[in-house]
């Protein structure tokens, strides 16, 4: 896929028990970088850190949107005011998170899957 000329914001989702998270966002935003786009946000979501999100870890945040809703608002916030064209999810998705957060985002929404597509 190519994303030349294009503003991006990336997430990832990731349990506690990942201790390279940031390195392997390093590594996200460096593929995108190489498909010609302009990282302009980064976001992650931890899941796992408490006693409680361990016993949930298999499930997201939300079914809807993966990530919580505070995220949701603080990624869409950071998107809006650089206007990236898009935000690219480091975790695949199902199509209904896909057009929850394409509405909430009021852009594009794909993910790492896609671009080795």
């Amino acid at each position: 896929m190519d994303l030349t000329g294009m503003n991006v914001v990336l997430v990832g989702y990731f349990s506690a028990k990942e201790k390279q998270y940031l390195t392997i966002m390093d590594e996200f935003a460096d593929s995108v970088l190489a498909l010609g786009a302009q990282v302009v946000g980064r976001f992650v979501q931890r899941r796992g850190v408490s006693d409680g999100g361990v016993r949930t870890m298999d499930l997201p945040y939300s079914s809807r949107t993966l990530v919580s809703a505070g995220k949701v608002e603080e990624i869409a916030l950071v998107r809006e005011k650089s206007r990236a064209h898009a935000v690219i999810f480091l975790n695949p998705l199902t199509d209904h998170q896909r057009e929850a957060l394409t509405g909430l985002f009021h852009c594009p929404v794909i993910t790492s899957d896609d671009l080795r597509a």
